[in-house]
């Protein structure tokens, strides 16, 4: 069956070879938002149309569309795609797999040098000929070198969203197999990583064969690597290795800890067990030949003389001291959650797109929800016009009438200029409930420009939330050179929360500077951003994000009541 990861990709792949050919750029931007709406689309599209024979109304999906995505899910391929294949070489689009290139810069290297992959690149680099290139010079040509090195030396890992949309399908596979038990995916997956290398899926069952069976016979798998009586290895369509063990119930807990934890965290508890006169693997704890612990994660840490640690929390950094010392803090969960301060109204038919975004928050049990115009940003054209940015308040008026248990509130996210200003005057911002703040350029800044930038930012008496801190892009753009001790202190000064950004190329606060927040006392604001009801789907990946922090509910500006945020957010510094 096709997921809709595939059309995705298959969207995306067009999108990038139009670009390279200089297509027109709307019909480059109809394939990218195709991509995103059919990658985030909540139903298995290929499930819907063998049901009822018609795809659902998807925004953005007009009949050329459409019929390209029925093509894709009774055929597996797409015409369009192997037509603009064929007047390329097969690795060009590798290329665009190196962060900093983007088709415009693949296009040029085609067209001027004959670069068709990265080995071609790597000799062009090596014999200093990007340099020469119109728009390029030395400086350009060495920060792609970097990035080319960077992405040799790396195994591609994928997005925690994008690795989900493939591990839950066949979660689902492997635990509709007769005799399963339990069935999980371990790794960095369950350690909620923001990106993940390959899936390992531990299932329990007295008969492995019929599991083991239903891996190797899935059908977004594209090679076997191996397959045996207990376990398997393949690779699934999009590349992403998946392993499976099988195992006896009893020695799933130990399993779940030796396949979950990062490998300082196993080798620690290795160590630990040897002084204590044992022996932990992954079949159980063992006290010479007896088995004394492994049915359980929890029987496991406490053989160790440790409280249970939370997946999350299991990459040693001090968890295990922490552990031995008593229970570990109570990390904040999904269902703490009472509201998002981070909704973005849609362009077009914003009270339905409102509506929507408020009955999604209301069916999650929220209290509030903030809805967000944005103004002030310097990629806009003109100035902004705050009137109508306040007139949205009416908009608003008829939807919470007829959804009066979530309290809706006006929100202004306003660009943060490079000299630390904001980008709307002081009196177009007085009549929001809050102001989010966010930096939207001049990423390359120094250290020390940076910084100063966002200092002098937090110290706005009307700034309430710095969005997206560190203003990285997941596999795009690395995060801004920040002192974010500094950022911290002054934003516990003034009264500032910061938000983690839970989009999938974002979960932007990243997991350190998470604690660093709870270790200065800094609130965090955990938002989809949301445009689509099912984007508040994503807020999972920005919980797991902050659990990885070691942030408990108390740590988090949105777990509270209404006249709490309010409080919080009348604040005048």
């Amino acid at each position: 069956m096709v997921q809709n990861a595939d059309v995705a990709s298959l969207f995306d792949q067009i999108a990038d070879l139009l670009e390279i050919r200089g297509d027109n750029p709307f019909r480059v931007r109809a394939y990218r938002n195709a991509a995103r709406t059919v990658g985030e689309w909540p139903q298995n599209l290929s499930e819907i149309l063998a049901r009822t024979g018609a795809l659902p109304r998807m925004p953005g999906i007009g009949a050329d569309l459409d019929g390209k995505i029925r093509e894709i899910l009774t055929t597996g391929h797409l015409a369009t795609l192997d037509t603009l294949r064929e007047a390329f070489p097969p690795h060009l689009t590798d290329l665009l797999e190196i962060p900093g290139l983007g088709p415009r810069k693949v296009k040029t290297f085609y067209e001027e040098l004959g670069i068709h992959d990265v080995a071609g690149l790597s000799r062009a680099l090596r014999d200093h000929r990007i340099a020469a290139l119109p728009g390029f010079g030395a400086k350009s040509e060495e920060r792609i070198a970097k990035s080319v090195a960077s992405r040799l030396a790396k195994v591609r890992r994928y997005r925690l969203a994008d690795a989900a949309r493939q591990a839950l399908p066949l979660l689902d596979a492997l635990r509709s197999v007769r005799g399963v038990r339990d069935a999980v995916v371990a790794g960095s997956f369950r350690r909620m990583r923001e990106t993940v290398g390959d899936l390992d899926f531990l299932v329990t069952s007295e008969d492995p064969g019929p599991v083991v069976e239903r891996l190797v016979g899935y059908g977004e798998v594209d090679r076997i690597l191996a397959s045996g009586p207990t376990k398997a290895s393949v690779v699934l369509r999009t590349g992403l290795q998946v392993d499976l063990r099988v195992l006896p119930q009893i020695s799933f807990g130990a399993a779940l800890v030796y396949f979950t934890g990062s490998k300082p965290h196993n080798i620690a508890l290795r160590r630990l067990a040897q002084e204590k006169g044992l022996k932990i693997n992954e079949y159980g704890v063992f006290r010479g030949k007896e088995r004394i612990a492994g049915s359980s994660e929890e029987s496991v840490y406490r053989a160790l003389g440790l409280a249970p640690i939370p997946p999350e929390l299991r990459e040693d950094r001090g968890e295990i001291q922490a552990a031995a010392r008593g229970p570990l803090p109570e990390l904040v969960a999904l269902s703490d959650l009472r509201g998002d301060l981070h909704a973005r109204a849609p362009g077009t038919g914003v009270i339905n797109g409102v509506a929507g975004l408020a009955r999604a928050a209301r069916d999650r049990g929220f209290a509030y929800l903030a809805i967000t115009g944005s103004g002030g940003k310097s990629s806009g054209r003109g100035r902004p016009d705050p009137d109508r940015l306040r007139a949205k308040k009416k908009d608003l008026d008829p939807i919470q009438a007829t959804i009066p248990d979530v309290a809706l509130l006006l929100a202004l996210e306003v660009e943060i200029r490079a000299d630390g200003s904001l980008g709307l005057p002081d009196e177009a911002l007085s009549d929001f409930d809050l102001v989010v703040g966010a930096v939207e350029d001049h990423f390359d800044l120094s250290r020390e420009a940076q910084t100063a930038r966002v200092l002098r930012a937090i110290e706005h008496p009307r700034l309430n939330i710095l969005a997206h801190p560190t203003g990285r892009l997941l596999g795009e753009r690395e995060p801004a050179d920040l002192d974010m001790l500094r950022i911290l202190r002054k934003a516990r000064e003034h009264q500032v929360a910061l938000e983690i950004d839970a989009r999938p190329d974002r979960l932007d606060l990243p997991d350190l500077y998470c604690r660093m927040a709870k270790d200065e006392g800094v609130l965090l604001a955990p938002s989809a951003v949301a445009q689509d009801p099912e984007d508040f789907d994503n807020l999972a990946f920005g919980v797991g994000q902050a659990r990885r922090g070691w942030i408990e509910k108390n740590n988090v500006l949105t777990t509270r009541p209404l006249e709490e945020v309010r409080r919080f957010l009348e604040k005048r510094t």
